[in-house]
């Protein structure tokens, strides 16, 4: 059986989130992907977040239906970490340039190697305002998505939300 993982806050989930997932799929050949939140996701204000419960909640409502997606939740911080013991990571263009970012290990650059060599196989799927490196593996999704963001959602983009 092959596994993926996307993670990520999902605050709240969109129609891009969705489409992400279902392009990994199909690209990966998966039989299974977990959308997982991180109780204290690196890089996120904690406090302004809406509670892990009702997000998780939302996400499992958006699996129903989607029987090679479930939802899990974890304590784990830093993607290599999340994706340990799947066989794919799913990020968007902007969590690829934070795992190549050293900022997010300590400032070590050696310490965000080592992380990236524990890393599964990675796919990435376009953002709007982020560049890609011709080396990753890029997933196909309709670029109407590449703009999408829960961000705007939470600023009244309901056209965006994913339900």
């Amino acid at each position: 059986m092959r596994r993926g993982v996307f993670p990520g806050s999902f605050d709240p989930p969109t129609v891009a989130h969705v489409a992400i997932a279902e392009a990994a799929v199909r690209h990966c050949a998966l039989d299974h992907l977990d959308l997982v939140v991180s109780r204290v996701p690196l890089g996120k204000d904690h406090a302004a977040q809406t509670p892990v419960e009702e997000r998780v909640s939302t996400l499992r409502r958006l699996a129903t239906g989607r029987p090679w997606l479930e939802v899990a939740v974890t304590d784990a911080r830093l993607l290599a970490d999340v994706a340990a013991g799947y066989d794919v990571l799913v990020v968007g263009a902007d969590k690829w340039a934070q795992l190549h970012d050293p900022t997010w290990y300590g400032g070590s650059a050696q310490a965000r190697d080592d992380a990236l060599a524990r890393l599964p196989r990675v796919v990435v799927a376009p953002r709007a305002g982020f560049a890609l490196p011709e080396a990753v593996e890029v997933l196909a999704v309709h670029p109407e998505h590449h703009g999408v963001s829960s961000t705007a959602v939470r600023a009244g983009r309901e056209d965006w939300r994913a339900g």
